[in-house]
């Protein structure tokens, strides 16, 4: 708010004010990076401390609006999904029917589409604070320098985790426990119990990484990406995760069949004046460049690996095709979708409730029940089980506006944020290819880190012009 061409007071608080918002928010994210390996206890203070604080940086936001004169840009339509599907979560958990104790028990029956209407409201109540926390960062991270600050953001968090990831490696010499006691030898990684949700973060950080390499221009930043490349890749291998290998690796080739289009029109004019710069833009050179950089891959993956993740694979087969494992009944990943798709076939309209799947999962798993599935291993099997038809199109129309609102980004003249925007998108692409065999955004400083990138990817720039350019 300014008055012929003087800052008013009140626009000197909303400055000051969303300043406080924005890295504050920052702070909420890196407390749930720092103890997801510790024991349970601590990681639900974790998560409540970041679900108040969210809350309360959210009437922060409604006081800096006041003084601001707006809250919300076009982009906070993102919102409307995530709020919906919030919502659903409460609807599943509405009584319904006949609430008379059932024979032998005395207390009254709660009947709802959700098979675990408590969990349906943690749900719900975690859905509310992931959506104010994409509000906050797609209200605050418009200007050049906090979109720069939110992208290394990113990148610091998932390089100070590859790091301690690969040094706890090193001194851990075969001990099951080092330092966190839940996280277990050839189970977790980092400081993570789950090595899969350990490789979720690094390749969103990693395309992250690629795509400002890629579409950037600065020479010297370049360099600085290439430095946080090495231990963010090196971990995600050494992590010994399929799924983020296999994520990682269609991110490689989706880079290499976009990399014409991810620099600027003017760049692409620049560069095919010549013999070299028209060749690059042939599509069986393209081709040709992700098949090199694919088998690159390949062999860095094998040496840095060695035999562990060669063996993991080796037992892929096994995880998704009939003949399972007979010493893990029940529990490869082709059983379990063939459980999930049950429990789909059962209740296609509002699904068995967010947060159910894991109660009303034993009434369809034909196993011994010595190892029941908590999760389906699959994030759209199990959206579609827990939230039903109405569930998938939330989520679905969530996709299509955040593909709308990073058209403008990607066409911009300003080459940073036209290849965060680039970047952000091959992050999520490797979560969307991940997702499809793991349950990784289940865990909240994932989650935050997939909804940092949405807002890299979709924020609206405002008019403050970008101090410098990449």
């Amino acid at each position: 708010m300014k008055t012929k061409g003087k800052t008013t007071p009140q626009s000197r608080a909303s400055t000051v004010l969303g300043s406080i918002i924005f890295h504050s928010l920052l702070v909420l994210i890196l407390l749930l990076a720092t103890p997801y390996g510790i024991v349970n206890p601590w990681r639900g203070v974790a998560e409540t401390v970041f679900e108040c604080g969210v809350f309360a940086l959210s009437i922060l936001w409604m006081a800096e609006g006041l003084l601001g004169g707006g809250w919300v840009n076009r982009s906070h339509l993102l919102l409307a999904p995530v709020l919906l599907l919030a919502a659903l979560a409460f609807v599943q958990t509405f009584p319904f029917g006949n609430s008379d104790a059932a024979p032998g028990v005395s207390a009254p029956v709660w009947h709802a589409v959700s098979f675990d209407p408590y969990e349906s409201r943690l749900v719900g109540l975690k859905l509310l604070a992931y959506a104010l926390a994409l509000g906050l960062l797609l209200r605050y991270a418009t200007t050049a320098s906090r979109l720069r600050t939110l992208v290394l953001f990113v990148i610091g968090v998932a390089v100070a985790s590859a790091l301690f990831a690969i040094v706890r490696q090193a001194v851990q010499r075969g001990a099951p426990e080092f330092l966190f006691p839940s996280v277990r030898l050839n189970r977790g990684y980092g400081q993570f119990v789950n090595r899969n949700h350990f490789a979720y973060l690094m390749e969103m950080a990693l395309g992250l990484v690629l795509g400002l390499i890629a579409a950037g221009r600065r020479r010297d930043r370049m360099l600085v990406y290439l430095a946080a490349a090495v231990p963010l890749w090196t971990a995600l291998v050494l992590s010994n995760s399929r799924g983020g290998v296999l994520a990682m690796l269609c991110q490689l080739i989706l880079l290499a069949l976009t990399f014409a289009y991810a620099r600027g029109r003017d760049e692409r004019r620049a560069s095919s004046a010549g013999a070299l710069g028209r060749l690059a833009q042939l599509r069986a050179v393209r081709f040709a460049l992700g098949g090199a950089l694919l088998a690159a891959a390949l062999v860095g993956i094998v040496w840095v690996g060695g035999e562990q993740i060669v063996g993991r694979f080796e037992t892929l087969p096994d995880e998704v095709s009939a003949g399972a494992a007979e010493s893990d009944p029940g529990v490869s990943r082709r059983e379990i979708w063939a459980t999930t798709v049950r429990m789909i076939k059962d209740h296609p309209l509002a699904g068995v409730g967010l947060g159910g799947y894991w109660t009303a999962v034993p009434q369809y798993h034909n196993a011994s029940g010595k190892m029941t599935p908590q999760q389906a291993h699959n994030d759209y099997l199990e959206l579609l089980a827990a939230g039903g038809v109405v569930g998938l199109l939330l989520g679905a129309w969530f996709v299509f506006l955040l593909l709308k609102f990073t058209r403008p980004p990607l066409r911009s003249a300003d080459t940073f944020r036209r290849a965060s925007c680039f970047g952000a998108l091959l992050g999520l692409f490797g979560v969307a290819v991940h997702s499809l065999v793991d349950f990784g955004l289940h865990i909240p400083v994932n989650a935050l880190i997939c909804l940092a990138l949405v807002a890299i990817a979709a924020a609206e720039k405002s008019l403050t012009p970008s101090p410098e350019r990449q």
